[in-house]
Formats: structure tokens, C-alpha cells, sequence
């Protein structure tokens, strides 16, 4: 299938059996290649994204090495942190000050920049530059892709939500890890009265109790249940299999499953990590991108060997494959549509000759990432961390469906809706049929 042509809704059916092959037919590009339309360009050009070990230091790093090879157009860089960026972009784009480059998560949010003519159509420059798109994996078009064309240029890395744990944890209750939702319920007393608790969580965040609720619905009831929402089926929240993943979310809260105090904790501050390294916590879902700070924060932690993960387990009689998994299938870099001419040119010149570069792909899977690029899988057997990321790459490349976020895949008004339900659902405000009313009244904005 052309990836051109793939919708962000087909996006949740495709697996990244697709991200597979392209991985093991290992190209072995040896970088990106120069963009056909922008010698010559002269002048400066703003980027935004996000602060934060190790992206920040790897997205600032390729800036570096592009002004420096081009010192008559020159990228100027500003970092914020996850959720202030989410206002502070908004804002920006809708007062037509947006950076000329626009660092996001693709889905929803680029449909509401392309719906609002708010982002360039990179179609034809992607069909001119055919050696930029084609070193990528397709997979990573899709959430870049609104209405057949194609708005943002995929880069970094693919970072599918895992479960990790702290083996030392669980050596102290003399516990295995869950293979079953079962068991994760059968193991929250047995660490409670270890005084340990069950599940670090950085709930202030929202976010972050999003990926337990992604993972129950998927796990209970398939990737069909949250597709319904997605198309915008009346009452899709609704769905029994919905309701009964929310109850079960509900049911780890009540049994103390999780940290106390866990709705005043953030994430930006990596202090849940913090809260599996140091053993308060045995357990924590979450993204791959957390590998590189706990290796770096944690003391002996990862590389003492303490640190185990695993995908999501099964849920008894669940109608999800459980080799499904969520989360990032890449980032995105858009180009405003208010940038001058001078600096469309060298955002699109980056896009081809820094963005995901041998240098920067190096970074990435030296921070424990797995770059979208085709063939990146031959060099992670020579990386420090190469169990983890062969993991990684069997999770993302074996997922028979690997959904994106999804308050990426929603409207960012849905999306918002949904965290803050989110919030109330997990600190017990609301009921799970609430929950499903409240969200209910956003399918379709």
C-alpha cells in the first residue's frame, strides 16, 4: 500500500509488519540526501520542540550540526517542556505565530493545523525528494498523512508503551512477573504489604493514565473498540467491553495499585521513574523514551541489570491479540504555512540533510530509541543497550496493530475532553458509565 494514500484512521489496522519488512530489508542508507529545491538558501528559521534527557540534547545537537554546515541559513531553537508546549503551540499557530518549524505528534493535532490552513502540504516535495521518504518506514506516514496528502515530516524514533519493573522488587516478595491482568491483581496486596508499591505513576500528568486505559481497551475488547470512537460512532464510549476496561482500571485503583499520591506526581519531572529506580515502586507502564533517563538518572539501575520489561499482559478471555501495542509510531515536523519562502527552504533543507542523519540516528539508539529509518535495526547489536532495543524493535515490528496515542489521534478538544475525564475517572470523581456519557459528547468535534 502507498503510504501516501494510507488515512490516519486505517493507521490503527496497519501492524508495523510493515515497519518489519522495511527494518530487515536493511538499506543501509548512508544518510539523507540533499534536497533537490533548496541550495542556496540564505537566512534563519525557528524551530520549537520539546525539553527534556535525551531528545532535547539529540534535537539540539542536529540543529548544531546543521547551522554549522550551513552558515547562510541558520535554525534557531527554542524547548518547553511536554504540557506547556501543548498550550504555548496552540496559541502560537492560532494567533499566526507559530515557529516555521513545528515540532508534534502528527494525528489529530496536524489535522486541526491542516484543517485551519496552518501547515505547508509537503506532497509534492516528498514526491521530489523521493530518497527522503523512501529511507523511512512507511508506517510512520500514516500519522502524517490528512486527507491523502502529506503535512509533516516523520523523524526520530517509534516508542511503543511497555511495562517495566524492578527485578530486585520482585525478588523481594519472591514474585515472577505478570503474565496475566490476574496476576497484576493478585501481586497488588503481596507489594502493599511489602510496603512497596504496586505501580509508579505520574497521574498530575494525565497522560500518563491514559496508557493504562488504551491498553485495557485493547486488551479486553480489540483494537476495534477505540477504531468506533475514532470513526466517530454515536455512543461508541459506551461499548460494554469499554465499560468493563474502565472498571477494571478502577478496580487496580481501589486496591491500591498504585502510589499514593500518584495524581500530584508529573511526569515531566521523571519522578515516577525516580519511583521504580529507587524500588518505591515495582512496576510502571510507559513509554520506551523513559529508557534513556533512567539509564542515565538511575544510578546502577539499568546498567546493573535491575531494570525488566515486558509488553502489556493479556486481560482472561480478552478479545485483543496481545502482541497489540500503542503509542508513538514516530514523531512529526511540519512547516508553517505563515513562514516566508526564505524559510520554508531551510526547514525543507533540514528535513533532508540533518533530520535523521547517520550522526543523529547514532544518538537515538544510543539513547535507547529505535530510529524510523530502514535498516536501523542492523546496528543496535552494537549498542550498550542492545537487548532493550532489540525488544523494542520486536515489539513495534511484531505488533499486529500498533495504535497511536490516543489524545494524538483525537482532536486536540476531544483529546483535551478526554484527559480531564481521565483524571477524574482515575482519582474515583466519576463512574465508568460517566466517563462514558462525558466522552460521549465529543465523538465528531
Amino acid at each position: 500500500m502507498d503510504p501516501i494514500s494510507i488515512s490516519r484512521r486505517t493507521l490503527l489496522r496497519l501492524s508495523l509488519v510493515g515497519t518489519a519488512g522495511v527494518g530487515l530489508a536493511a538499506c543501509g542508507s548512508s544518510g539523507p540526501d540533499k534536497a533537490s529545491d533548496s541550495g542556496g538558501s540564505t537566512g534563519s528559521a525557528t524551530y520549537w520542540y520539546l525539553s527534556g534527557a535525551p531528545g532535547e540534547g539529540i534535537r539540539t545537537n542536529t540543529v548544531k550540526r546543521f547551522n554549522e554546515a550551513n552558515p547562510k541559513t541558520q535554525i534557531k531553537g527554542s524547548t518547553f517542556q511536554n504540557d506547556a508546549y501543548k498550550t504555548k503551540i496552540k496559541t502560537a499557530i492560532g494567533a499566526g505565530e507559530a515557529p516555521t518549524i513545528i515540532w508534534g505528534w502528527g494525528g489529530g493535532g496536524l489535522k486541526s493545523y491542516v484543517d485551519a490552513s496552518q501547515v505547508e502540504d509537503l506532497t509534492d516535495w516528498f514526491g521530489q525528494n523521493a530518497a527522503v521518504k523512501d529511507r523511512l518506514f512507511p508506517s510512520s506516514f500514516g500519522a502524517a498523512t490528512v486527507g491523502g496528502k502529506i503535512y509533516a515530516m516523520p523523524c526520530e524514533t517509534v516508542q511503543p508503551i511497555v511495562l517495566f519493573y524492578n527485578k530486585t522488587s520482585f525478588e523481594k516478595i519472591k514474585a515472577e512477573p505478570p503474565k496475566t491482568w490476574a496476576d497484576i491483581m493478585d501481586l497488588v496486596p503481596k507489594f502493599n504489604a511489602a510496603k512497596i508499591a504496586p505501580f509508579s505513576l505520574a497521574g498530575q500528568s494525565r497522560w500518563t493514565n491514559m496508557m493504562w486505559l488504551e491498553f485495557l481497551f485493547d486488551r479486553i475488547g480489540g483494537p476495534e473498540v477505540f477504531q468506533a470512537v475514532f470513526d466517530g460512532t454515536k455512543d461508541a464510549w459506551s461499548n460494554p467491553l469499554a465499560i468493563q476496561a474502565l472498571t477494571e482500571c478502577q478496580k487496580l485503583i481501589k486496591a491500591n495499585g498504585f502510589i499514593k499520591g500518584f495524581s500530584s506526581i508529573t511526569a515531566d519531572s521523571n519522578a515516577d521513574q525516580a519511583l521504580l529506580y529507587t524500588g518505591k515502586a515495582a512496576m510502571m507502564l510507559h513509554g520506551t523514551w523513559t529508557y534513556g533517563s533512567m539509564a542515565t538518572d538511575g544510578g546502577d539501575f539499568v546498567s546493573g541489570g535491575h531494570l525488566g520489561y515486558m509488553n502489556f499482559p493479556p486481560v482472561d478471555g480478552g478479545k485483543g491479540d496481545p502482541t497489540n501495542t500503542v503509542g508513538n509510531p514516530g514523531q512529526y515536523l511540519s512547516i508553517s504555512s505563515k513562514a516566508t519562502a526564505e524559510q520554508k527552504d531551510i526547514a525543507k533543507k533540514f528535513f533532508a540533510t540533518a533530520v535523521l542523519s547517520d550522526a543523529e540516528k547514532k544518538e537515538w539508539i544510543a539513547s535507547g530509541g529505535i530510529p524510523i529509518v530502514k535498516g536501523a535495526d542492523a546496528e543496535l547489536a552494537n549498542s550498550k543497550d542492545a537487548d532493550f532495543l532489540k525488544f523494542v524493535y520486536g515489539v513495534a515490528s511484531g505488533a499486529k496493530t500498533f495504535a497511536q496515542s490516543w489524545d494524538q489521534a483525537l482532536s486536540p478538544t476531544a483529546a483535551e475532553s478526554l484527559l480531564d475525564n481521565i483524571a477524574k475517572l482515575f482519582q474515583l470523581q466519576i463512574t465508568p458509565e460517566q466517563f462514558a456519557t462525558n466522552m460521549n459528547q465529543t465523538i465528531g468535534t
